[in-house]
């Protein structure tokens, strides 16, 4: 049930029998299996508990060093159980580096659980907090500050480190899930590293919800915390890009995007006024049968076919792809190359989640596992790079539950 596969008899001769591994341990603490976000404000986390022979460990994965999105993920322990005795299991903090010491977890409810360190003192260091902050940076960044030349992007660095060293891993946890595919898919739904300017890399869900995309942030920054819809993608509104030698023109590739914009604002109102007919005509009616053919229902059905026809029939092998002048990129290994791209908004807001606003931009589709957007008024391209770690225990159990979830994440950082 739990996937250990180890020779449970050797405990016995410990004291400890395969009825308490099972009830004291693995049946106790089932709840806490699987996919969780930390409440960390507005930087979140991507915590997987697993079963580990016989224990029960916390890893935190943390995107790679930025730029470099196609790296692998990193992971730390932050708390492990195991049976110590025949008594009960032991929680211990993994945090800091001296080694496992005493903790304590909360399972609050289903979906939640909190986690406490109770000897902080073993995550100090003899150093104080300017080795604290010299070891934090090497390990988040994979560089000191001095290499570091760019004034704001310290600024933000060391906001992180003040604001997230004081939980000292006494964290709640709520629990996500992975998004659930469909045939239909533009490509497999899941986790993302994705390039975000000065903050670095950050970690986004794609899911799909019929004729849009989103991409939900799983970690995130003070300007857009996680939990925050970071992108949509309109699924019905593809983008013919112009021609590779237009496209390094910034002006021109906005004013296709823009044209789109503008087709997408009319088709919403003339939707609003369809919609004000329809009620109108039903409240005149004396009976529900007396609704005309032609209605939403019927009309959403074609559009979602026409949907669909768009975004699979009719997308190109591989079109050329290249960054316009004047857009910034983390990362200019990017694909030269792309499938098919889309007319998408982008949420930007200012320090603390200030006037948050969606604006217009390029959803860029390279291959299954890599996807990109251009963010129009920033004139900035964000790279992802899929995450490839068979995360247990992580299955929405029904898409109900994951629309759920979403909506409890935003609201969390709303």
């Amino acid at each position: 049930e739990y996937g250990v596969c180890e020779n449970l008899r050797k405990l016995e001769i410990t004291g400890v029998s395969c009825r308490d591994v099972y009830a004291k341990l693995l049946h106790r603490y089932r709840h806490i299996l699987g996919l969780w976000q930390p409440d960390i404000g507005p930087y979140g986390g991507l915590l997987n508990v697993v079963v580990d022979g016989l224990f029960i460990i916390g890893w935190m994965y943390l995107p790679p060093h930025d730029p470099h999105v196609d790296d692998p993920m990193r992971f730390k322990p932050l708390f492990r159980i195991h049976l110590m005795e025949r008594k009960c299991a032991t929680v211990e903090c993994m945090y800091g580096h001296k080694g496992p010491h005493n903790g304590h977890i909360q399972i609050v409810k289903k979906d939640e659980f909190s986690t406490k360190c109770n000897q902080t003192d073993h995550h100090r260091m003899s150093g104080g907090r300017q080795e604290e902050f010299r070891t934090w940076l090497r390990e988040e960044w994979g560089r000191t500050l001095e290499d570091i030349f760019h004034e704001h992007m310290q600024e933000l660095i060391l906001m992180k480190f003040i604001y997230t060293s004081q939980y000292d891993n006494c964290l709640t946890y709520r629990r996500i899930y992975l998004p659930p595919s469909s045939p239909d898919d533009l490509i497999k739904p899941g986790l993302f590293k994705g390039t975000y300017g000065s903050h670095g890399l950050e970690i986004v869900m794609l899911s799909f919800h019929g004729k849009k995309a989103k991409g939900t942030k799983i970690t995130g920054d003070p300007n857009i915390p996680a939990g925050q819809q970071t992108v949509e993608i309109d699924l019905v509104h593809p983008l013919q890009l112009p021609d590779i030698e237009n496209l390094r023109d910034f002006s021109e590739l906005s004013r296709v995007v823009l044209e789109v914009q503008e087709q997408v604002r009319r088709e919403e109102q003339e939707q609003e006024h369809r919609q004000e007919e329809e009620d109108r005509s039903q409240q005149a009616a004396s009976q529900p049968a007396a609704k005309p053919l032609g209605g939403e229902g019927a009309e959403g059905e074609e559009t979602a076919a026409g949907a669909e026809g768009t975004t699979q029939d009719k997308a190109p092998a591989s079109q050329p792809f290249v960054l316009p002048m004047g857009v910034i990129s983390r990362n200019e290994d990017y694909p030269r190359t792309c499938r098919i791209c889309f007319y998408g908004t982008g949420l930007i807001a200012g320090h603390g989640f200030t006037s948050p606003e969606r604006t217009p931009g390029v959803f860029v589709l390279f291959d299954d596992d890599r996807f990109g957007f251009i963010w129009l008024e920033l004139k900035s391209f964000s790279l992802y790079s899929r995450i490839k770690v068979s995360f247990q225990n992580a299955e929405a159990p029904s898409r109900e539950a994951f629309d759920e979830m979403l909506k409890n994440i935003q609201s969390l950082a709303t």
